[in-house]
C-alpha cells in the first residue's frame, strides 16, 4: 500500500518534468537539422585585415574554413567577414527561447548547476520502474500480463540496441 501511494503522488509531482523531458527529448531527436531552429544574425566589429584564425578567436568559432571570398569579403560557414572594414557577420540557428532552454537542461552534464534535477529524475523513473510491480498482487493475471510487456520492452530495446 505505502509502494503504491509513493509511486502515486510522485508522479503527479513529476508529472510537468515529465512532459519537459519528453518533449525536448523528442526534439533532440532532431538537434543535428534545423528543424524548428531561428536564424540569428549578429553583426560585429573586428579588426581589418585579419587572418581566419585571428577571426575565428574573435567570434568564438572553432576552425573558421574559407568556403570562397568575393572581393575583400570572406565567407566562411556561419557567417562572413570583410577584410577592408572588418565587419563580421554571423549566423546561428537556434531553437526558441523556452525549447532551447528545455533541451540544455536536457543534456545537462556536471558542469550546469541544475544537473541535480537530472539526476533526482533519473532516480525517480528508476523508482517507477520498480515500484510498478508493486502495483498488483504477484498471483494476479494482470501481474502476469505485465511482467510479458516488459519482457516485450526489454527486448525490444536490445534489439534497438545491438541490430
Amino acid at each position: 500500500m505505502t509502494m503504491r501511494i509513493l509511486h502515486r503522488y510522485l508522479g503527479f509531482f513529476l508529472a510537468g518534468i515529465m512532459a519537459v523531458y519528453s518533449l525536448s527529448g523528442m526534439v533532440l531527436v532532431y538537434r543535428k537539422t534545423d528543424f524548428l531552429k531561428q536564424e540569428k544574425r549578429t553583426e560585429v566589429q573586428l579588426a581589418a585585415s585579419l587572418t581566419a584564425e585571428e577571426v575565428g578567436k574573435e567570434l568564438k568559432i572553432k576552425e573558421v574554413e574559407i568556403d570562397r571570398r568575393a572581393g575583400e569579403t570572406i565567407y566562411f560557414k556561419g557567417g562572413e567577414y570583410n577584410v577592408a572594414t572588418g565587419e563580421a557577420v554571423t549566423i546561428k540557428k537556434q531553437l526558441p527561447y523556452v525549447l532551447g532552454k528545455m533541451t540544455k537542461l536536457h543534456k545537462a552534464t556536471t558542469n550546469d548547476p541544475l544537473y541535480w534535477l537530472n539526476l533526482f529524475f533519473g532516480a525517480s523513473l528508476f523508482f517507477f520502474v520498480v515500484s510498478s510491480f508493486w502495483m498488483f498482487r504477484p498471483e494476479t493475471e494482470v501481474f502476469r500480463k505485465g511482467i510479458y510487456w516488459t519482457i516485450g520492452g526489454i527486448v525490444l530495446t536490445l534489439v534497438l540496441l545491438f541490430v
